[in-house]
């Protein structure tokens, strides 16, 4: 059995899932978005191995915990190649949201492709390459139904396209060509935000 359970972290409250294989302790997050004590010793009280950190983009609020997440835990983290740039860059967008100023995050040194899968237990993450909010933008979707969508889809919406390497017309192209395929029960947890599935959005979602 795989538990997943979930981290609301970081300035902005962004959605962090940890995956945990009931029988060996190993675990995968799924984003980082906080170093802060309390979020660091809340995931070792849970007395897990933390093998992966899958990031679905490189924005500053989906990254804050990662150097200090591999110092603690030693995990390897995964980014897609192109997102490589934007975390290079998180530091300075930091500065010119509010003046939030953050070290360089010098410890994602994996690259996540299309098609590339991962194994937790009993499940398996198969990653989807859907540019738009970021140019490297990755969807992970597990083979019992359950998709995480980074900030691509949210419920009734869409992530923002106005940074650098954004597309309002190629995150339109990645949810319908990519997610939109998915069975429409399939459970889209969300980058920030609720949880949704793909039918509801594709009956209410008036941005795609």
């Amino acid at each position: 059995m795989v538990e997943m359970l979930t981290f609301v972290q970081g300035p902005i409250d962004a959605n962090n899932y940890l995956l945990i294989d009931e029988s060996t302790k190993d675990a995968i997050l799924i984003d980082c978005s906080s170093s802060d004590d309390s979020y660091v010793n809340e995931i070792k009280q849970l007395g897990v191995n933390l093998k992966k950190i899958l990031l679905t983009h490189g924005h500053f609020d989906h990254i804050l915990g990662c150097n200090r997440f591999s110092e603690e835990f030693g995990c390897d983290i995964y980014v897609s190649e192109p997102d490589l740039e934007q975390i290079a860059h998180a530091p300075q967008m930091t500065m010119m949201l509010g003046g939030i100023e953050i070290p360089k995050v010098e410890s994602v040194k994996n690259i996540v492709k299309e098609g590339d899968i991962f194994k937790i237990g009993d499940i398996e993450l198969k990653a989807i390459s859907t540019p738009g909010h970021t140019k490297g933008g990755m969807c992970y979707l597990t083979n019992d139904g359950r998709l995480f969508s980074g900030d691509t889809l949210f419920r009734r919406s869409v992530g923002r396209t106005d940074f650098m390497g954004g597309s309002f017309e190629q995150i339109q192209k990645s949810i319908k060509e990519k997610l939109f395929k998915l069975p429409d029960n399939t459970v889209v947890y969300c980058g920030h935000g609720p949880n949704t599935t793909i039918g509801y959005e594709k009956k209410y979602n008036e941005l795609v």
